[in-house]
């Protein structure tokens, strides 16, 4: 497959389980690079766009793949987030990451099971889905190999996270 957007644009890669704090993360990118940043959401392309189960074979892998790469194409820098199960959504990571002309960075929150609950008691879309669903979506270390995806813990602050996440791909972490 050809080389997909070039050696200026920067890919992060942001997985983990429910409630981690990838869309957080993924939006202070954004806040901070301004515009020329795309982020790619696989709730915003799964549940919102196409309305489809997050199954391991569903239009939503291809959606995200195509959405990404157009974006860098484009010359946009891209985060792609979402809890993209290594089993679902592995392949296709693998081959963005692979076929990117520029530089890439994959990251992993590993949180526990009771962590994720207490984080989306917080989340304003809380009452919209309980412990009960959120433990049918839990992945424990479900990180992917091929991805080399540096691993955040509970105890790692966002701002930090943010922080590394752009430095990884050469994105200024100051004030523009």
């Amino acid at each position: 497959m050809p080389a997909v957007g070039n050696q200026s644009t920067r890919l992060i890669i942001i997985r983990g389980n429910s409630a981690s704090g990838k869309t957080s993360a993924a939006w202070g990118i954004r806040e901070r690079c301004g515009y020329g940043l795309a982020i790619v959401s696989q709730d915003v392309i799964r549940r919102d766009i196409l309305r489809v189960k997050d199954e391991p074979i569903n239009p939503a892998i291809g959606l995200i793949d195509l959405t990404a790469r157009y974006a860098l194409d484009h010359g946009y820098h891209v985060v792609v987030e979402g809890i993209l199960s290594r089993k679902s959504y592995g392949e296709m990571l693998a081959g963005l990451v692979n076929d990117h002309a520029g530089i890439s960075a994959c990251f992993y929150y590993d949180l526990d099971f009771d962590e994720t609950v207490r984080r989306h008691a917080s989340k304003a879309q809380a009452s919209e889905y309980g412990a009960e669903a959120m433990r049918a979506w839990y992945r424990p270390r479900d990180v992917i190999p091929e991805l080399g995806e540096s691993i955040f813990d509970a105890d790692v602050k966002a701002d930090d996270a943010i922080n590394r996440m752009m430095a990884a791909v050469g994105l200024p972490t100051g004030p523009q």
